[in-house]
């Protein structure tokens, strides 16, 4: 009895408005915000001067979860897979945070490990990796981009945050907010595509999907990562974990942006990512760490490093052995460092030795206490340990409609010659063919959680909407890298039977993701094989993609009448594809990535520069100008891309006013006609270009879209508001600017279409 009473005055002493006072304050009026804040750093003060260095080591260290864990989800080193070692080192304080393990029942028993049985009773943060969906699996993040949508954004957001927080989930480390360029790495799928504004608009989106709009104390919030800080996706060669190296302008100018819009948005955590960047590994980098993210922006939460990624400082040479990298780290302004151990193991020494100023260790637990104040945890540890909610929330029928809503919006129809699509579910054979005709890896990468029993195939989609399920031949022809004995001769008599092929083809989930850089994008040469036997039928053919990146398409693929892509859409993809390609939805889906002519362009963004030598991508040859020797540089299917099934004409781009005063805004607007027989979603964007500048600009810059539904036969117009604002870039300093003078200004469907209209910005 004694001990209980014990262990419930030390819980009292954390309660009340430690946790309750930072999220009232997040939402309340900004003086009652700053003073329940000020309470609460009090609070927090109060615990860290009863805490050992040990403990406050222990607040600092964040280890795989060894109790509700999958195998391949926990480093084997240092024992960590042992439940009861790490239960001793929760019971000694030696614990902040577990990841990767999901269950609410569990997640009590192992919190009762923190609150209940160790000194102080600081709870434990749960945080996982939910980066598409928990059980319910949306889309992969670049297919969600496609769908240029931040509302749906948002919506899935929140949906994988209720089902991760009903599982005892606390944390996520997402969204991924790195800008790709470069195709050839593999973590492309995880973002949203090569383009500064829809990177921010999107890591916006899902930081408040993530987190609710009812504070981060809510019972459906999780607490978002946004990662990995910064320009990781600038890795030279694309190749993953390798080093980048760029001027200032390009770092503020196009990786740092999404970072600065996902913390605006109320992100609480970053991540640090594994590269250097000018020889200074991000981990250790005060630069970043501490100038930009802290005494720039003011970021008020704490900094996480990716897994083991201060450990990693010793392979870069930057860091002699596990101390000195601790201190390196530490130093630079990361706050907890994830799996490797090393804080927990050697700041009590640094601290002793003086290397590390117990000011600095202080300064990281209390971010790391007050964003569990933030989350609540003080006031209720058990948030989301509640099995009943658990089993009523996860998995919901909502959230599975949802999923099948996000991933027919992801679709992108690149072409549709003859108006081949959509196919007839009735009086049409079709012969589906390839190695994802029956296959279930619908999920993409990082789906560690999800329900395997709701995995729709595109043979099970297909069959769900036809009228005769005898119209409908399945052949596997070949699998994903290797060819199948008989494969080809068997598609080869399925088409030669059908009336139209739909071919199946594209790249495992496996190929796409952490580790799985490509030198050469294009589809596996024996998909490439299957397609070129099957095209040779003379058959007409539609052309599936599945793809975590933009692929290089080449011969029969690229030459087939119909080519779709489809990503990884996850549990709905089957019915979302059958949605689309019989035509019960039209596509509105746009590329977020820029499909190049040849995988060898790489890296490649439609807001490339000009360079003093532009080519003229309508000719054949054109020596001595910026082009290969064999290829335009220009984008087979450009950023911005995508084709419904009607038919549509844009107008020329009007201004309300030709010249833009300093302080004043114009309306551009297009109008949009569509003569076809079906009403369609398009999405309009808005382009600048700024024609001279004191640093050189991209060709062009996406500011803004508009979605408009239009019928058969209707016009509708888009309208933008412009101003200085969003014509501004990072000049020589290192600053937003921007100066007067003539822009070209579009309104059109994709990065590489349109005629602009010139608008002049003058100082009046």
């Amino acid at each position: 009895m004694a001990d209980h009473r014990s262990r419930t005055s030390r819980r009292a002493m954390l309660t009340g408005a430690l946790g309750m006072a930072i999220v009232g304050g997040l939402m309340a009026a900004p003086r009652r915000a700053a003073a329940q804040v000020a309470a609460n750093r009090d609070r927090v003060d109060a615990l860290i001067a009863r805490m050992t260095i040990g403990e406050k080591a222990g607040q600092l260290n964040v280890l795989a979860d060894p109790f509700r864990f999958r195998p391949q989800n926990v480093n084997p080193l240092d024992g960590q897979g042992d439940p009861a070692r790490v239960t001793r080192m929760i019971r000694d304080g030696q614990v902040g945070c577990l990841f990767n393990g999901v269950g609410a029942e569990a997640g009590r028993r192992i919190q009762t490990l923190a609150v209940e049985q160790s000194r102080l009773g600081i709870p434990l943060l749960f945080a996982a990796d939910i980066i598409h969906g928990l059980k319910t699996v949306f889309p992969v993040p670049l297919a969600e981009a496609a769908a240029f949508d931040p509302d749906l954004a948002l919506r899935t957001a929140r949906a994988a945050a209720v089902e991760g927080a009903a599982s005892g989930i606390h944390q996520t480390y997402a969204p991924m907010v790195d800008v790709a360029r470069d195709q050839r790495w593999g973590r492309v799928v995880e973002g949203a595509g090569e383009d500064v504004w829809l990177n921010e608009v999107l890591a916006v989106a899902r930081v408040k999907g993530f987190q609710g709009d009812r504070g981060l104390a809510d019972r459906d919030a999780l607490l978002a990562t946004p990662k990995h800080f910064a320009a990781y996706s600038a890795a030279l060669g694309g190749m993953d974990y390798n080093t980048t190296d760029m001027s200032d302008a390009t770092l503020r100018g196009i990786f740092l942006p999404p970072f600065k819009a996902a913390f605006d948005a109320g992100a609480l955590s970053v991540m640090t990512a594994f590269n250097d960047i000018n020889g200074v590994p991000a981990s250790g980098n005060p630069y970043l760490l501490t100038e930009i993210l802290r005494e720039e922006w003011g970021f008020a939460g704490y900094v996480v490093t990716d897994y083991t990624a201060d450990q990693e400082l010793i392979a870069h040479g930057f860091a002699a052995d596990g101390r000195d990298a601790t201190r390196i780290a530490l130093m630079a302004g990361v706050d907890a460092s994830l799996v490797s151990g090393l804080f927990l193991e050697h700041i009590p020494g640094l601290v002793a030795s003086g290397e590390v100023p117990m000011a600095r260790v202080d300064q990281a637990v209390r971010r790391v206490l007050m964003t569990k104040a933030a989350l609540g945890l003080f006031d209720d540890p058990y948030r989301g340990c509640d099995p009943e909610r658990e089993r009523i929330v996860v998995g919901a029928s909502a959230h599975r409609d949802l999923a099948r809503e996000a991933a027919v919006k992801s679709i992108v129809l690149l072409n549709n010659d003859g108006d081949l699509l959509p196919l007839k579910a009735a009086g049409q054979k079709i012969a589906l063919i390839g190695p994802f005709a029956e296959d279930r890896d619908v999920f993409g990468p990082w789906t560690i959680w999800g329900d395997e029993s709701r995995r729709v195939s595109l043979a099970e989609g297909f069959l769900a909407v036809m009228d005769d399920a005898e119209a409908l031949t399945v052949v596997q022809g070949s699998n994903v890298e290797t060819a199948l004995t008989g494969g080809i001769d068997a598609a080869v008599r399925a088409a030669s039977e059908a009336d139209v092929v739909v071919l199946a083809l594209g790249e495992s989930s496996r190929m796409s993701g952490e580790a799985q850089s490509r030198t050469e994008i294009d589809i596996p040469a024996p998909q490439r094989a299957l397609a070129e036997a099957v095209r040779a039928t003379g058959k007409p053919v539609v052309v599936l993609l599945r793809n975590g990146r933009a692929l290089d398409l080449t011969g029969p693929v690229a030459d087939a009448e119909a080519i779709v892509v489809t990503w990884f859409l996850g549990g709905e993809m089957g019915h979302a594809v059958a949605d689309v390609v019989f035509g019960k939805v039209s596509p509105s889906g746009r590329l977020p990535v820029s499909f190049p002519m040849r995988g060898g362009q790489q890296p490649f963004s439609y807001d490339h520069k000009s360079t003093g030598r532009p080519a003229d991508p309508t000719l054949a040859t054109q020596e001595y100008t910026a082009r290969y020797r064999d290829v335009a540089n220009v984008a087979r299917y450009p950023f911005g891309h995508g084709l419904t099934y009607g038919a549509l004409t844009y107008g020329a781009v009007a201004l309300s006013n030709p010249v833009l005063a300093w302080d004043g805004s114009v309306e551009v607007s297009v109008a949009v006609t569509n003569t076809g027989d079906r009403a369609v979603e398009e999405t309009v964007q808005l382009y600048i270009h700024d024609r001279v500048a004191s640093l050189t600009q991209p060709v062009r810059r996406l500011r803004n879209i508009r979605k408009l539904r239009i019928d058969a036969g209707e016009t509708a117009t888009a309208r933008f508001t412009l101003d200085r604002s969003q014509l501004m870039f990072i000049g020589g300093d290192s600053r937003l600017t921007v100066e007067p003078g003539q822009f070209h200004i579009w309104a059109a469907p994709s990065a590489q279409t349109g005629e602009p209209a010139v608008l002049t910005l003058t100082r009046v």
